[in-house]
């Protein structure tokens, strides 16, 4: 199967959309996209974009949130805040249009500060109300199993993506993979820690399969509170896997891992443009 945990199958005809709602963060800088690469060349709006750093208004053909936005629709999704940053006019013109959707209701929350996506997320509490929800981030295509399974859950959880199907399947090359967040698991399928850049060795010795974690999560409101308890990481950033830990050592929330054997798509930079573009084609839109 695609995406399991220990007792959802998100490749079953279990019911999508037990969760309605979907915050993405997408009031990041984009400070490594805007880095001109002399030996890419973009189109125009392509380069417009990444110039600005809005990884998520990237074109192709329809700009890259689009193709996020869509598998949550599928998914039973039905309304989502999109968290932007003070001078992200483009986003919130083009999603303010009113014939643009018809199966999601978009709405804004503001970032004014780029503080971290612990700090982002908080920008979103009167949108989610007392209502679960789930978090991805906006330069990220998630498949959209992984996306159906998150939904479907009944309680706190992310979705853990298989180390050696995103070296396979994504466009992520493997000394960036080496850089992303492990997960590790108790034996009941619940998140035990997340380990922020573990080194070569300590890969080594984890068991098969090694789960990735891409910041796509679902939770309740309890998760704000977290958020507000977190200080600021070695970055200087205030992160939302340590308001994870947080929420699990203060308010004893369990996290639900779901494996996932299919890959996320990365836009980080603007090699990345050219890979994802050529996945992109083979999508379809309907918000």
């Amino acid at each position: 199967m695609e995406c399991t945990s220990q007792f959802i199958n998100a490749g079953s005809n279990n019911t999508p959309g037990h969760t309605r709602k979907a915050v993405i963060l997408a009031a990041g800088m984009g400070t490594r996209m805007r880095k001109v690469d002399a030996k890419i060349a973009l189109g125009l709006s392509q380069e417009a974009a990444a110039n600005a750093g809005l990884k998520a208004m990237i074109p192709f053909g329809r700009p890259f949130l689009d193709y996020v936005l869509t598998p949550l629709a599928d998914a039973g999704i039905r309304e989502v805040c999109l968290v932007i940053g003070s001078a992200h006019n483009e986003i919130r013109d083009y999603y303010s249009r009113p014939a643009l959707c018809t199966r999601l209701h978009l709405t804004f929350a503001v970032q004014h500060s780029p503080r971290g996506t612990a700090d982002a997320l908080l920008a979103a509490v009167d949108f989610v109300g007392t209502d679960s929800f789930v978090v991805l981030n906006s330069d990220n295509y998630y498949p959209p199993t992984a996306l159906a399974a998150l939904c479907a859950l009944e309680a706190p959880g992310l979705a853990g993506y298989h180390r050696a199907e995103m070296l396979r399947q994504s466009n992520n090359t493997a000394d960036r993979i080496c850089t992303f967040a492990v997960i590790q698991t108790d034996p009941h399928g619940y998140l035990e820690a997340i380990i922020e850049k573990p080194s070569p060795d300590m890969l080594s010795a984890l068991p098969e399969p090694v789960l990735l974690s891409m910041n796509s999560w679902r939770f309740d409101q309890r998760i704000f509170a977290a958020c507000r308890q977190t200080r600021p990481s070695a970055r200087g950033e205030l992160e939302l896997p340590d308001a994870v830990m947080i929420s699990m050592r203060a308010f004893g929330i369990r996290y639900q891992v779901i494996a996932c054997r299919q890959a996320v798509l990365d836009l980080s930079t603007r090699a990345d443009i050219a890979p994802v573009a050529a996945r992109m084609a083979e999508l379809e839109v309907r918000l």
